[in-house]
């Protein structure tokens, strides 16, 4: 499983969203800190869900970084999120 697929089955689980789009942005940030050969280091997210509805948005972002913190340990180096 990609790491595309593993943060898009990691938020689907946890929020149930009625709106979720995940993109790799890694090879924008070529040269950049956190950056490695083959990708798989940014991402941004779009999402949106009811759970994160009365949220604000610091709120938001800690619960979406707590869903993928086994995707951080395994290399995910950024995270732009968007949340509808």
């Amino acid at each position: 499983m990609s790491v595309r697929d593993e943060i898009e089955a990691a938020l689907a689980e946890k929020f149930a969203p009625s709106l979720l789009e995940v993109i790799d942005e890694s090879q924008q940030h070529y040269g950049h800190a956190g950056w490695r050969e083959g990708g798989n280091t940014h991402f941004r997210i779009r999402i949106s869900a009811p759970a994160l509805a009365g949220l604000n948005r610091v709120a938001q972002h800690r619960a979406i970084n707590e869903a993928l913190q086994a995707q951080f340990d395994a290399g995910l180096h950024a995270l732009a999120i968007e949340v509808k």
